[in-house]
């Protein structure tokens, strides 16, 4: 009698062997998990396929946001042109006076000597007042009337780059200040400050369609 049947047993509840039974999970179950897997693959794979013939038959007129949704992108007309100088004075139009708020003498007089080389009038040169002497870090603050904010005050600041324009509505008459900071290494290199110049009366760039396209 094998060690496997019970005691008293035998005949056909008689167990032989020394190997005991393996008991395997029901393959009904096993099935009916691949099946749904395999349709969750399918149904994935369809809607990927929609939204790719979508965007194909609509002219790829959408895009992926941040947060992976997909959306109408609107077509662009044209981008709204930079902000211009309304009329761009010509140096020999601006009188300018030149301040000195360093501790170092005689930058006000060399700088405004080159100016002058450079067509602007000059008019008062001498040290800055209270409100500026030596609390000027950067290189230089331009100051004039309100009107002068599109008109003398951009001319000036491409004869010195990185300085801070201020307007002043209380101010009278059109002459604008150049005060020299502690950052003033010079003034721009004359050809540089022709190209800045050159610019402030160019036309604003029309986009093309292309990069209109490629900024949706």
């Amino acid at each position: 009698m094998s060690m496997l049947t019970p005691p008293g047993m035998g005949g056909k509840y008689r167990i032989t062997g020394d190997t005991y039974p393996r008991m395997r999970p029901p393959r009904r179950r096993a099935r009916l998990l691949a099946l749904v897997v395999a349709s969750v693959a399918v149904l994935g794979l369809v809607g990927w396929g929609t939204l790719q013939l979508i965007d194909v038959f609509t002219g790829g007129g959408m895009k992926t946001t941040a947060a992976g949704r997909k959306a109408h992108c609107r077509p662009r007309t044209e981008a709204a042109p930079a902000a211009r100088v309304k009329d761009v004075p010509a140096p020999g139009r601006i009188t300018v006076n030149v301040y000195n708020a360093t501790k170092h003498g005689g930058l006000a007089k060399q700088t405004a000597d080159e100016l002058r080389k450079r067509g602007f009038r000059i008019g008062a040169v001498g040290n800055a007042s209270k409100d500026f002497d030596q609390k000027v870090k950067g290189a230089g603050v331009l100051l004039g009337p309100t009107a002068a904010g599109t008109t003398s005050l951009p001319v000036l600041a491409t004869q010195l780059a990185g300085a801070e324009s201020r307007t002043d509505a209380g101010r009278k008459g059109a002459d604008v200040d150049l005060i020299l900071g502690d950052g003033f290494k010079g003034l721009t290199e004359p050809a540089a400050a022709g190209r800045a110049l050159t610019a402030l009366s160019a036309p604003a760039p029309t986009p093309s369609a292309d990069s209109a396209k490629k900024g949706c």
